[in-house]
């Protein structure tokens, strides 16, 4: 369900960014392992359950807006596509989460060839796992909370003009 007031909608990405500081933590642990591609692959697959998570929380994963009326699910998409939203609304895939990380591209390759220096290179590779899974991360919680914003400011001002067309009468 999408948030309806601007506090819920505070403590949903408050909620969020620990998830997404919990999960960019994973990604740095498994980047110190020394395994070619492991970090990638596990990159991949925590990046698809945070997103999907983090859409759920704000209710915008594509099955909880498929679920809305008409003229929600039309306004929603309005905003998503307005703002250029990437993640929200949209079904995870492997193939979306791959594209996203292409973005972060220059840190993952240097994270793959400086993880194999003994400790320096590990140390090195798990903060630029880190780094990248917590910009990605924090980047959709951002986008969501934008959305979920908008359409509450929007609803809010149909509300007060309905009220001034009432009260004008």
């Amino acid at each position: 369900m999408i948030p309806t007031t601007i506090e819920e909608l505070d403590q949903i990405k408050k909620e969020c960014t620990k998830l997404v500081n919990k999960r960019a933590s994973a990604s740095g642990l498994v980047a110190v392992i020394p395994v070619p591609g492991l970090d990638v692959g596990a990159d991949v697959g925590i990046m698809m359950e945070l997103t999907s998570k983090i859409n759920k929380k704000f209710g915008l994963s594509s099955e909880q807006i498929d679920e809305l009326d008409t003229e929600t699910k039309r306004i929603l998409m309005m905003i998503i596509s307005s703002l250029g939203a990437e993640l929200a609304g949209k079904l995870i895939t492997k193939e979306l989460v791959v594209q996203l990380l292409k973005k972060v591209g220059v840190k993952v390759a240097t994270k793959a060839s400086v993880k194999f220096v003994p400790i320096i290179g590990q140390a090195a590779a798990a903060g630029i796992s880190f780094g990248a899974m917590k910009l990605l991360g924090r980047s959709h919680v951002e986008e969501c909370y934008k959305i979920c914003k908008k359409y509450i400011e929007d609803q809010q001002q149909e509300q007060v003009s309905e009220f001034e067309t009432v009260s004008s009468k």
